[in-house]
């Protein structure tokens, strides 16, 4: 079977951690065990998170007084694919002696009209008081937003069209290796459609749609997303949660879960399932094993799935 599996950033920095490299290196050792027993029955590839990252890079590249500017948000995006790509690889080869294992900076086709330009929502670096965030947006042409208790930059957040490196990925399947790849979404690109090239875009890609998109278009068996909970809840959070078991995209998309968590899991899901007639799930990291043998998570199943 072949699996692709969106780790969620808490993966590889749980809340509350210290971006250090020793936490962050202990975390991907675990990451690589609980992938391991999948990884030895099946064709794996693992994408990932890279906020924490991401948002760490760019506070040291708008700090560095030896540039002229700080780096563009899809470089610095590929950086973050490389650190966490390097981690992952690693790891895995840690517990998976004589295996292939590989990380591959992939890009994100997005479209130029994407109505997500005219509205950005994507946070990116750290947050500011208002006078620093009013002078960054005034230096460098940003476009800031209130976050918590001060301000951040915002870029747009780009749904996937296509990764261009899906042929690649699925050459490397075939040999048998575990790809690591479309990390934090990939870095998004546009394409000149007259000259065939690709053009780096200042913006940011959900990574559980981005892991979707890829997994379409390797015509993946499964999309395992694993996050820091067993299952999706009605309720979260309150005296009426209640774990859901197994549900359609239907019905995950009228449960109506929120953007900032479970929203972009459930509809990376839906659209997998939507679009290819086979199965998602989602759940908790160290049962990844458990979700796809059906003993643990909530499974995504096609609105005629018959058991």
């Amino acid at each position: 079977m072949r699996i692709v599996v969106a780790l969620g950033g808490n993966a590889l920095l749980r809340r509350g951690e210290r971006p250090d490299a020793d936490v962050q290196r202990a975390n991907t050792v675990r990451v690589a065990t609980a992938l391991a027993a999948l990884a030895h029955e099946h064709e794996l590839v693992v994408t990932h998170g890279n906020a924490p990252q991401l948002d760490l890079l760019a506070a040291q590249s708008t700090a560095d007084t030896a540039l002229t500017a700080p780096y563009p948000v899809d470089l610095l995006g590929a950086q973050s694919q490389g650190l966490i790509g390097t981690l992952l690889v690693r790891a895995l080869r840690g517990v998976l002696p004589g295996r292939r294992v590989v990380a591959l900076v992939t890009h994100t086709r997005v479209r130029v009209d994407d109505p997500a330009f005219d509205h950005p929502t994507g946070f990116v670096g750290p947050v500011y008081p208002e006078r620093p965030a009013r002078f960054l947006a005034a230096k460098y042409g940003w476009c800031m937003a209130e976050y918590r208790h001060g301000w951040r930059r915002v870029v747009p957040a780009l749904s996937p069209e296509r990764i261009p490196e899906a042929d690649t990925v699925r050459v490397l399947l075939e040999m048998g290796t575990v790809v690591v790849c479309a990390g934090g979404g990939g870095v998004p690109v546009a394409c000149d459609w007259t000259t065939g090239e690709l053009h780096a875009v200042e913006a940011v890609v959900d990574k559980d749609l981005a892991a979707a998109r890829l997994a379409e278009d390797l015509k993946a068996d499964f999309l395992l997303v694993l996050t820091d909970v067993p299952n999706v809840y009605t309720g979260y959070g309150t005296p009426d949660q209640r774990p859901v078991l197994d549900a359609t995209p239907a019905e995950l998309r009228d449960a109506d879960y929120p953007q900032e968590s479970m929203g972009p899991k459930a509809e990376a899901a839906a659209r997998f399932v939507e679009n290819t007639g086979r199965l998602a799930a989602i759940g908790a990291l160290d049962a990844a094993y458990e979700i796809v043998h059906g003993r643990s998570g909530t499974l995504v199943r096609p609105d005629l799935f018959v058991t």
